[in-house]
């Protein structure tokens, strides 16, 4: 009897349902950085404390209009080094990083999605500070002004996406947090979060051009026309363009090491 042979074709995945896979993986990131409150808490009620404290019994000064771009990056920094970082660290802790590799979604979309939370909370945290800065704070600013800003700090969370990544690959997970506030902390108060550049001791006026977050702090604080003076939007975005492909080559060095000593 004459067998006939059966051609199984494989399926052809199209771009669609890699959408449907990211939109997915976006969403379900986004909730569990919502639920967890340790993170969603410290990332949104951080800025919005601080602006309280500082923008709010300073608005004769007109120190709100300072800090609601500056906060802005205090807040999108903090959320991709906790909200990225750490998850990853206790990911990869847990074992469920390598439950991910094994599943047949591209990598590239699973950090695609841990991007775009940490992008919807940046977006929470800009409206809340715009909020506070035009009804307690005495800032006045345009709708042009709010969307530039937003569109800064969105680009901003890249770079630090990418460092996190990093982050996550080289900190253990038990000691992520006080190892990522010895990074974040130094690194926000010297790039000018806290307070302008100018006020700082010399010595770290000499240190703050060499941080990233000091890039991402002037092109905040540019779409206020408060960026310091003689520094180029144009030359701020390729530092951080620099500084991003510096740390994912970093992290693809680190992570092919990994996969092949497993």
């Amino acid at each position: 009897m004459a067998s006939n042979a059966i051609a199984i074709q494989p399926r052809v995945l199209g771009m669609g349902y890699y959408a449907r896979i990211f939109a997915k993986e976006a969403r379900y990131e986004f909730i569990r950085m919502l639920r967890t409150k340790a993170f969603s808490l410290s990332v949104i009620g951080m800025p919005v404390m601080f602006f309280l404290l500082f923008g709010v019994s300073n608005r004769s000064n007109g120190f709100g209009e300072y800090l609601v771009p500056s906060y802005s990056c205090m807040g999108v920094v903090s959320a991709c080094l906790f909200g990225i970082g750490m998850a990853i660290a206790l990911e990869r802790a847990q074992g469920w990083l390598e439950v991910k590799q094994a599943s047949p979604m591209p990598r590239i979309l699973y950090l695609g999605a841990k991007v775009m939370g940490c992008a919807a909370f940046s977006i929470i945290i800009v409206g809340l500070l715009v909020l506070l800065g035009v009804t307690l704070g005495g800032v006045t600013v345009t709708p042009l002004q709010v969307l530039e800003l937003s569109g800064v700090i969105v680009a901003g969370s890249v770079p630090f996406t990418a460092m996190a990544l990093l982050v996550a690959l080289l900190v253990p997970a038990n000691s992520g947090p006080g190892i990522i506030n010895l990074i974040y902390l130094p690194m926000s108060f010297a790039s000018g979060f806290w307070m302008p550049v100018k006020y700082l001791p010399h010595w770290l006026l000499v240190i703050a051009p060499a941080l990233p977050t000091y890039h991402l702090a002037q092109l905040a604080l540019g779409t206020f026309g408060l960026a310091q003076p003689g520094g180029s939007m144009v030359r701020h975005w390729e530092i951080l363009f620099g500084f991003t492909l510096l740390m994912l080559g970093a992290a693809w060095i680190i992570f092919t090491r990994m996969e092949a000593e497993a």
